[in-house]
């Protein structure tokens, strides 16, 4: 299904009325606007199976093996975004749940590594926290320099039947308790590490997100500045995204389907007839 002209023209509409400014650190710029993600899954061929006139929304890749729900009505403490991954031959099901004020653009760099072929060798997450310069303190928990997100890989416990990652951006001000938590984010053991990689990797990237004049971030301490970027130029960006994306998908999709070159037979010397 791809993204049709209207919807375009509607995300250009929201954004040519909205002066960008450039938000950072990118765990406090708070949620954006969500078709960077279902504009992407659209532009993959991705298909919206649930009720049109539902605030839910559930979209079905194109084999029927993802599916990705937004659950807007669920409550400030619960996952608004849901992927998950049914069983397939030798792969398992797994998912991850994602928070209301995660940034739209750190989970569509998840779709967008969904949709193409894996590489050949999986990233270590834990390698890209340590170019990011994210410490690590003596539990092996990897915190932000604000000291506002953390993301750890969490073992088996009383308190979690299974490992996974969890990362969680939270207040400061009650060190006792943690801090009131802002966002969360899970993703089960059974995640491959290069959809993990996706998340931390466009998480920890220092370039700000853009987000519109009065437009709400995650947190008060999110600093904001004017951004070079016109709001043409923001919306360039997404449509030159989704291009892309369309262009990456059929390309997989052709060397998939391309058919085996046939065998070569090659003819072995007969020894000339005696007479």
């Amino acid at each position: 299904m791809p993204v049709s002209e209207r919807q375009l023209s509607e995300f250009a509409d929201k954004h040519a009325w909205q002066i960008p400014f450039d938000t950072s650190p990118r765990h406090l710029a708070g949620p954006g606007d969500a078709r960077h993600v279902t504009h992407g899954l659209a532009a993959a061929g991705w298909t919206r199976t649930s009720d049109p006139l539902s605030p839910r929304m559930v979209m079905t890749s194109p084999d029927h093996r993802y599916s990705m729900r937004f659950t807007p009505e669920s409550g400030y403490m619960s996952a608004w975004w849901h992927l998950t991954s049914e069983p397939f031959g030798a792969e398992p099901y797994w998912y991850a749940a994602v928070g209301e004020l995660v940034p739209a653009e750190v989970i569509a760099a998840v779709t967008d590594a969904l949709v193409i072929p894996p590489p050949a060798a999986q990233p270590d997450p834990w390698r890209t926290l340590d170019a990011a310069g994210w410490a690590r303190d003596d539990s092996g928990v990897a915190r932000s320099a604000d000291g506002m997100c953390t993301i750890e890989h969490r073992p088996v416990s009383e308190l979690h039947d299974t490992p996974e990652w969890h990362i969680e951006t939270h207040e400061t001000n009650f060190h006792e308790l943690g801090g009131r938590r802002i966002w969360h984010a899970h993703f089960h053991q059974n995640v491959s590490a290069h959809l993990v990689n996706a998340f931390v990797t466009a998480l920890t990237d220092t370039a700000p997100l853009q987000r519109g004049m009065h437009e709400p971030t995650a947190h008060y301490r999110a600093v904001q500045e004017p951004s070079p970027l016109s709001p043409q130029q923001v919306v360039d960006a997404h449509t030159d995204r989704l291009k892309a994306i369309t262009a990456r998908v059929r390309a997989a999709r052709r060397r998939q389907t391309k058919p085996a070159p046939a065998p070569v037979h090659t003819r072995t010397a007969q020894p000339a007839a005696r007479r």
